[in-house]
């Protein structure tokens, strides 16, 4: 059995972690020594939600370093990496006992301080912000934060519910995707597979144990197809080095099996690479030699040879992978490599400090990785929107890649349902500008053409010099790449064109949401914008919203709601009346009259269930309170064909609310399946939906309910939520209840 893993440390102790240390002499071991004692004595009385003492935590954050090979600095630095956050040990100190190099790791692994302008998700994609861009400079410092990260969600069960859910979120969108960037699957698939358990138990569950069942069965199968491949290779006694190949089974992770059930709508039973087969050799030729034994002995399905050595994965992952038929008609997938491309598989970019005893800085495979940060920062640059990056991060697991072809036959990686633009802005920069259509297998098709693997694409230019991009290819390009090159090039040619561009969307905005704003008082309610955008005047607004690196749809309800508090009037004047005995009761709901009727009794009625931003109506009743309806509640609408009791009908809105977020109970009904909660709340996360509490059921015609409490800030939110949650495959209503 081949066992490269990283140890799936909850718990660790100083002995534990001291045998570790001396199995290498290329430690020095009085540093690390001296670094634990120091981030004993910083964390002591110190406690994690477990109860153990805290020193644990970076304990088992220097093991799993020290398991990846790491070097000096980087365990002590794991060793130290939340003294200055959490202590008040300063990095001053750091660096006089242990160098500038650890205080320089700490400093970057450091949360910022709360900058009192950003909200909570922008604070914490600015964080994020700070590791890529130390990371760009240092690829250490991303391996430190994973593998704090890593431990963190191994201890994740002692954390509130919603603390669990939001941190699986965070991992699955943004460490997880950097982990695969950096190909160190074994931290990538460890964080994907326990995020998955938190953010959706019932698929979770379900797969596992569709896993159990046939656990026997599948043990029984890869032992056969063993045994199968043993007794071929002895019949190739010229080929020495297959004596010493090894041969091991592997069962695929649940999180892989649901994303193969949900992405390609596959049953489990269709599924070819549960049952998996791993061959490891030598070296690279021998590995193609081992693939013609294969598929002698075993029958290859058509178009699933995946040839990753000679075209490596963009995270520089490199196998044959090639899915076969054994005798029994069960179709399986193995994979062959060699010592070092398994390696660099399991410890990706960690390999280096693994099994080099140094770092080539001229190695282009090192250098490829870290050029992807250096390309999300200049990317998050040309965007100004600070939580861009955690976009841009999490792209980067949306798609399998696939492998394009130019007409003089080089190999081009590129994400799978990208378009012709992305491809001319992946060639180069001008060739992206001057794109015009493209000669796709010899046809010719448009820019928004989605390209497949092994198409051979020959991009069209334009010989005009002043022929630049569209505003539209925006919303073709797919690519962070191709999107940012757009943007930039709008940034620095067209300035006085993205003013007024910018200027007419920001107006048309403010029309559309009845916001009347002077001209005289723009630059004053706009002001708190700048600081988020580094924006210095309102024309570098105007221009920022107008080239994209501002998306509009982003900041129009943080701007209404400023309107609504500035420039809402709250000038009615009050009648007063005998308080009601339910006093503590009375118009909690944040409710106002027009004829200044205040403090009395207030029932929301169930036969239209009104919430804050419905037009609504009040129905004075008989000795309970007034009554709230919306105004297309059909009693109301029967009361005014019937001109009935029209006297006790009165006009009402909601009055602002101090919180800006205001309580919704919804339901979802949809067919039953896997995976089917973790797209809802997927949709809800990324839509900024705050979720109080969740439930999930099934009803007795087995069709399956999900029940929410949600926040919303106002009507059209809480529509547009609806509008996605209708689109999820198998939902068949969504409703407030």
């Amino acid at each position: 059995m081949v066992n490269n893993k990283i140890a799936p440390i909850t718990t660790c102790d100083l002995k534990m972690f001291l045998n570790k240390l001396t199995e290498s002499d290329k430690y020095n071991t009085s540093k690390i020594i001296t670094a634990y004692k120091v981030a004993e004595q910083a964390h002591k009385n110190q406690f994690r939600k477990s109860g153990e003492p805290y020193i644990i935590h970076p304990l088992c954050v220097s093991m799993i370093l020290l398991e990846l090979g790491m070097d000096t600095d980087t365990i002590c630095a794991g060793m130290l990496h939340d003294v200055v956050e959490d202590t008040d040990m300063t990095l001053d100190e750091i660096c006089k006992q242990f160098g500038q190099d650890v205080a320089m790791l700490v400093d970057s692994v450091t949360k910022l301080g709360k900058i009192p302008y950003f909200s909570k998700e922008e604070q914490a994609a600015e964080d994020v912000r700070k590791i890529v861009i130390a990371t760009a400079k240092d690829i250490r410092v991303i391996i430190i934060k994973l593998a704090d990260r890593l431990h963190n969600m191994r201890t994740l069960q002692y954390r509130t519910v919603d603390g669990q859910l939001r941190t699986a979120r965070e991992t699955m969108n943004i460490f997880a995707p950097i982990a695969h960037r950096l190909g160190i699957y074994a931290i990538q698939n460890e964080l994907e597979e326990i995020s998955f358990k938190y953010l959706d138990q019932y698929a979770y569950q379900q797969i596992e144990g569709m896993l159990e069942l046939d656990k026997k069965e599948r043990e029984n199968f890869i032992e056969v197809i063993k045994d199968e491949i043993r007794a071929e290779f002895k019949k190739y006694p010229d080929y020495k080095f297959l004596e010493n190949a090894t041969i091991d089974g592997r069962a695929k992770s649940i999180y892989s099996i649901y994303k193969k059930m949900f992405i390609q709508k596959k049953r489990f039973n269709q599924l070819y690479d549960k049952y998996a087969v791993r061959i490891i050799v030598d070296d690279q030729s021998q590995c193609y030699v081992v693939l013609g034994i294969i598929h002698n002995l075993f029958t290859p399905l058509p178009n699933r040879v995946k040839d990753y050595i000679a075209n490596p994965k963009p995270n520089m992952y490199q196998s044959l992978h090639t899915t076969v038929v054994g005798k029994d008609g069960i179709a399986f997938e193995i994979q062959i490599r060699s010592w070092e491309m398994h390696r660099n598989a399991e410890y990706g970019i960690a390999a280096h400090w693994k099994y080099k005893e140094r770092i080539k800085i001229e190695d282009t495979r090192f250098d490829n990785r870290v050029n992807w940060f250096r390309n999300i920062i200049e990317a998050q640059q040309s965007c100004d929107d600070v939580e861009s990056i955690v976009d841009m991060i999490k792209d980067e697991r949306m798609n399998d890649d696939i492998l394009v072809m130019t007409p003089k036959g080089d190999p081009i990686t590129m994400p799978n349902g990208c378009t012709i633009i992305d491809f001319a802005y992946k060639i180069h920069t001008e060739v992206g500008h001057k794109a015009m259509g493209a000669r796709v297998n010899g046809s010719i098709v448009p820019l928004e053409y989605r390209i497949s693997t092994g198409d051979i694409v020959e991009i069209i230019t334009s010989k005009d010099p002043n022929k630049g991009p569209n505003r539209a290819w925006l919303n073709i390009a797919t690519t962070t790449e191709a999107k940012t090159k757009i943007r930039t090039w709008f940034k620095k040619e067209k300035r006085e064109e993205n003013i007024l561009q910018g200027k007419d969307m920001i107006d048309r905005e403010f029309k559309r949401n009845k916001m009347n704003i002077p001209e005289e008082d723009m630059y004053n309610f706009l002001c708190d914008d700048f600081k988020r955008y580094n924006c210095e005047t309102l024309d570098d607004y105007y221009a920022s919203v107008g080239y994209g690196g501002i998306i509009i749809s982003k900041i129009i309800q943080r701007l209404k709601n400023k309107y609504d508090k500035l420039y809402t009037p709250h000038n009615v004047e009050q009648i007063n009346v005998k308080p009601s005995k339910k006093s503590k009761e009375i118009n909690s709901h944040g409710i106002e009259f027009e004829n200044g009727l205040d403090n009395c009794e207030i029932k929301i009625s169930q036969c239209c269930s009104p919430m804050p931003y419905d037009e609504i109506v009040g129905f004075i009743t008989r000795g309970k309170g007034v009554s709230i309806h919306k105004k297309t509640c059909p009693n109301y609408k029967a009361a005014i064909r019937k001109n009935a009791d029209m006297n006790r009908w009165i006009e009402a809105h909601w009055r602002e609310s101090k919180s800006e977020y205001f309580q919704v109970n919804m339901e979802v009904v949809a067919i039953d399946r896997i995976g089917l909660v973790y797209d809802i709340t997927c949709i809800m996360t990324e839509s900024r939906i705050m979720i109080k509490h969740s439930s999930s059921g099934t009803l007795k015609n087995k069709n399956a309910i999900f029940r929410a409490s949600i926040y919303i800030a106002n009507i059209e939110q809480l529509n547009n939520l609806f509008d996605k949650l209708k689109k999820v495959d198998g939902v068949i209503s969504v409703n407030r209840v």
